[in-house]
């Protein structure tokens, strides 16, 4: 596979982060020169507006100050432009340096938001799905919390149903020759506030209602004291009639009074829900205004967020309106003289709550768009850091592998772990075709075998996903991922590392007897290592005989030598290995996956390496 100083786009990064700190460092000088300018037209214009007044100019001080205020106002304008701009850059320099650190893989410069998946989970530890150095944390360039859940789903909840596979592929497709789009998308929301946009806090804030019991009567009540106030008031002008408007107007100032407290909490709440809201409606926003002409998969999934009057920046629109209008409690004067006019908070309360509801109708479909939307745009993205990964597609059931008609098949070339860095992956080729085939890896310590496991299961979790795969090509049919690679004992549950082993061995089991879901791919490593060598090897060649007439295939890597002679016995296993070569007493592994049962070991080599006693060279 092409090395890293091959791979376009992470030149392009250097560049465009080149770019963005040269235009940064001019726009600082010019930002220091705007500085000077405001600090000298404020001290002149002082001194021009002072002297004359000093001189009884009246006149020319109050031009000279009107003049150097517009002066000044213009310059800060255009300043404050600049420094907006200034701040579009250093986001969009993050974005671009964050994507330079996953071309490279420098986990330090990727930010860590993991989710954590159920310990119960066929392969997620295993896989190095999720955690800290992980799969879905590569991955992830999701703005929103709804975004990221529906990623770690494609990676977590596999096999897909086809049609959603192949809807959720082309979409990646799309966005992945779509790089200032996927940038904008993210910097859109990173202008408002870069937090996350947290769906699941939105859903509870619209799930509060704004209003408070007796409002709707209230309202009523207040209005038709409020007009019969203004009524009485312009009669008592104009005829001779008494001052009864004093009695309308006690009893609304002490309703309003009376109510004064319910109402307060309201607008703590509503402009709560307009922060989160307001960064929904940037992102909405833009994707509004854009044209799907070329683009039909991201037109028909945003064609909901574009039709007619239901487009959520129109309700954002609405709520920022209704809380410009509340927002009048900050100034005690005007809030006090308008509600005295009218029954203003309580209008704009039930405003509110009518478009709460409206909205809270709506943002469930929002929420699903834009999570779609994020995670084909991480797959987008991986696949634009990636150029030479591989588009794969899935066999056809109509080309059965199995004489039942089932398909059960893995073919790569070049097969590489998409987590090591380009310049030291190692990538081999692979195949498995049928039910009951089974690769038994040998090999040395150090040689590569639970990696060859992992790549294998990492790049099939990608490939079912929607993603591009790091290999050359790759076939694969529909799969139920189970592992047994990381396994631990836990104290918590009383569990041994031996028992919590035979546990994980009996859930594959368990899957591959079931006949009615597609094959399972099982990826087991160093199978019983927990008990001693003779029961080891009898539960081995049991369990292996089990898998070979199941609804399975896959690997299984030991170092069991014995154990390899099980494809005499079996007829669709086969052997591979992994090995070392010895070179001055030194180790070195080309980690290259070889045919046949492994022709050496190192174990005691490298006891000797490290101090260990161990017999002579000779006696091994």
């Amino acid at each position: 596979m092409p090395s890293a100083s091959h791979r376009p786009p992470q030149r392009a990064l250097e560049r465009l982060i080149a770019r963005a700190d040269r235009l940064l460092e001019r726009a600082r000088q010019v930002s220091s020169n705007f500085s000077r300018w405001r600090v000298a037209i404020f001290l002149t214009g002082v001194v021009c507006s002072v002297v004359p007044y000093k001189l009884g100019w009246f006149h020319l001080g109050n031009a000279a100050l009107g003049a150097f205020f517009i002066i000044f106002m213009i310059v800060a304008r255009y300043h404050n432009r600049l420094e907006d701009r200034m701040h579009r850059v250093r986001l969009w320099r993050k974005i671009k340096r964050v994507n330079l650190a996953r071309s490279r893989s420098e986990w330090s410069g990727i930010p860590e938001r993991t989710i954590p998946a159920s310990a119960d989970h066929p392969y997620a530890a295993d896989l190095d799905i999720v955690g800290s150095c992980s799969l879905l944390r590569m991955l992830d360039t999701t703005i929103s919390s709804s975004g990221r859940d529906r990623l770690a789903s494609w990676l977590l909840d596999q096999p897909p149903e086809r049609t959603n596979w192949q809807t959720r592929q082309s979409l990646a497709k799309e966005l992945a020759r779509l790089p200032l789009f996927r940038d904008r998308l993210a910097l859109e929301a990173s202008l408002i506030d870069e937090t996350e946009i947290d769906g699941h806090r939105i859903r509870a804030s619209l799930q509060t209602t704004a209003s408070f019991p007796g409002l709707g009567p209230l309202l009523v009540i207040q209005s038709i004291l409020a007009a019969s106030t203004l009524t009485l008031v312009l009669l008592y002008l104009l005829t001779s009639l008494p001052g009864y408007w004093v009695l309308s107007f006690t009893i609304y100032a002490a309703l309003f009074i009376l109510t004064l407290g319910r109402s307060a909490p309201v607008f703590s709440r509503a402009l709560s829900q307009h922060r989160e809201l307001d960064k929904l409606g940037a992102v909405f926003g833009y994707l509004e205004r854009r044209c799907y002409t070329t683009t039909p998969s991201l037109g028909q999934l945003c064609e909901p967020l574009i039709r007619g009057d239901r487009r959520p920046s129109q309700y954002v629109r609405r709520v920022a309106r209704i809380l410009q209008a509340l927002s009048i409690r900050a100034h005690p004067l005007v809030h006090l003289t308008l509600n005295a006019l009218c029954p203003w908070d309580l209008f704009f309360i039930d405003r509110l709550e009518r478009v709460r509801k409206d909205v809270l109708s709506e943002v469930p479909v929002w929420l699903d768009t834009l999570a779609t939307l994020e995670a084909a745009s991480a797959l987008g993205t991986f696949a634009y850091l990636n150029p030479d990964y591989h588009w794969p597609s899935p066999i056809s059931p109509s080309v059965p592998a199995h004489a039942d008609g089932r398909v059960a098949t893995v073919v790569a070339r070049s097969l590489g772990h998409p987590l090591i860095p380009s310049t030291v992956r190692i990538t081999n080729d692979l195949e498995l075709r049928g039910l009951g085939r089974i690769l038994i890896i040998t090999g040395s310590n150090m040689s590569g075998k639970t990696t060859f496991l992992r790549t294998l299961g990492v790049n099939i979790c990608l490939a079912q996903a929607g993603a591009p795969v790091c290999a050359a090509s790759f076939e694969w049919s529909w799969v139920r991922l189970h592992s047994c690679i990381r396994v631990d004992d836990s104290l918590e549950a009383g569990l041994s590392f031996f028992y919590a082993e035979v546990k994980r061995l009996k859930r594959i089991l368990d899957a591959v007897r079931d006949q009615s879901m597609p094959a399972v791919l099982f990826l087991i490593d160093e199978i019983f290592k927990g008990t001693n060598n003779r029961e080891r090897l009898i539960g081995s060649r049991a369990f292996l005989r089990a898998l070979a007439s199941s609804n399975g295939f896959g690997l299984i890597s030991t170092h069991d030598l014995e154990l390899a002679e099980m494809e005499h016995e079996i007829p669709h296993a086969t052997n591979a290995h992994f090995q070392e070569t010895v070179d001055t007493n030194i180790l070195t592994f080309d980690y290259r996956l070889r045919s046949g049962p492994c022709p050496t070991t190192n174990a005691l080599r490298i006891m000797a390496q490290e101090g260990l006693p161990v017999p002579e060279a000779k006696d091994w």
